[in-house]
Parts: structure tokens; sequence; C-alpha cells
């Protein structure tokens, strides 16, 4: 099992968000709001269930799920998609990876630590987005 990803993270750094939300068919409009965003990030873990909520002043987004098993998500809040999901945790370099199955190719991201940070990679059809959450100070 990887590093406890268990938690409150604030957003540090977000770098090529425009691009991946671009490669994702958002419009330029919710771009431009998403940009000035500053996510938080709360995970939670049960066994093998996983409740991972992206919030903001915008918009909040919950997803649930069990390792290693295959669901149907709908992005709402996100992008607007239904997907099916295929989730599992990762012992080399402690990541807890998701590869999305829909509409767009090579879709999915990666949660992993590193030190007092948590690191996301979101992914879709060749472009990358790298987000940094510092652990809440108040937690």
């Amino acid at each position: 099992m990887p590093t406890s990803l268990c938690g409150t993270w604030d957003m540090i750094s977000n770098v090529n968000f425009d691009a991946y939300m671009n490669a994702l068919g958002i419009g330029v409009y919710l771009r431009k709001i998403a940009l000035r965003l500053k996510l938080r990030k709360v995970i939670e873990q049960q066994g093998d269930q996983y409740i991972i909520k992206t919030l903001s002043t915008f918009r909040n987004y919950a997803i649930s799920f069990k390792t290693g098993q295959e669901f149907e998500e709908f992005t709402k809040g996100l992008d607007n998609r239904h997907i099916k999901v295929r989730t599992d945790v990762v012992n080399v370099g402690n990541k807890l990876t998701c590869e999305q199955v829909g509409e767009k190719k090579n879709r999915g991201w990666a949660h992993w630590v590193e030190g007092d940070k948590l690191h996301l990679e979101l992914h879709c059809d060749g472009e990358v987005c790298k987000q940094v959450f510092k652990k809440n100070v108040n937690e």
C-alpha cells in the first residue's frame, strides 16, 4: 500500500492545467475560472475504499471507489463526462493510479506523497498537468 494519502491538502502549484483542460474539451470560459482557483483535496481511506474530494470556492467534486475495481464515473462539476474507470494501487513508487476509459484517449491520474507534499499528475491525450499540495497545518 502507498504512503498514506489521507488528510486535507492545499494546492501550492498547478503546472499545465490549461492545456490539460483544453485536451478534455473544456471551454475557454470555464478554463479561465478554473485557473484562478486554489484547490483543496480531502482524502479519506477505509481499507481499500477511497473518498477523494476536490474543493474550491467555485465547484466541489467527490469520488468514491475501491482499488482494483472498475466502476462508472460521472465527472459532474468537472468536465461532465460519463466514463468507465479502472483503478489500482501501485506499490512501485507508492502511487495511487487511475486510468479512465471513455471518449478521451490516455486519460487518468496518479496521486503520491513525497515528504510533506501530495503530488497529483493528470493526463489526457498527450497533455500532462502536475499539481502539488501541502498538508493543511490546521489538521
